[in-house]
């Protein structure tokens, strides 16, 4: 699995909205339910606040990036990683129910994991009271997909918050 910093990796990608790596139409991803671009941008208009799942302090890492971008436009991120204790001058949290513990519960789970631990994260998010799970770009699991939808989460893969937002704004213009 690539780290990232390679194409098709978890991140916030150059990839365009349909481009190349294996990305489907528009909530294609098997029997899943996906949100569709305009879904997703949506979601992003009705959202406050945000836990991103595998936040990180290095500035290289797109968590870090796309927290950064987040904050700038004015959402709530909270970030969650058992191995920081800040983030951009955030509390970090080891786990989504400590999070929501501290904050009450979140409009978005946006998860920068490896797509083998989404389904866990997405049991979280279904635990905790999120509204939407939001798999970055990369993150590619239709079991963690299945848990939110049937959760009652609306359901974002393989799209960047960061990129969708940004397009939100500039078909505004």
């Amino acid at each position: 699995m690539p780290d990232g910093r390679e194409r098709g990796g978890i991140g916030e990608g150059g990839r365009g909205e349909d481009g190349p790596g294996g990305r489907r139409e528009d909530g294609e991803h098997g029997d899943v339910p996906v949100a569709s671009a305009e879904e997703a941008r949506a979601i992003l208009r009705s959202a406050r606040r945000v836990a991103i799942v595998g936040a990180s302090n290095d500035p290289a890492r797109p968590s870090h990036r796309v927290m950064e971008y987040l904050l700038g436009v004015g959402y709530d991120c909270v970030p969650v990683n058992p191995r920081e204790e800040t983030i951009l001058g955030r509390i970090a949290y080891p786990d989504l129910a400590s999070a929501e513990a501290a904050g009450g519960p979140f409009d978005v789970v946006d998860v920068f994991r490896r797509p083998e631990a989404a389904p866990d994260v997405a049991r979280d998010a279904v635990e905790t009271g999120a509204r939407a799970l939001w798999l970055q770009l990369g993150v590619i699991s239709p079991e963690a997909a299945r848990i939110a939808s049937e959760g009652g989460l609306q359901v974002v893969m393989d799209r960047c918050m960061k990129i969708e937002h940004r397009a939100m704004h500039s078909a505004a213009d």
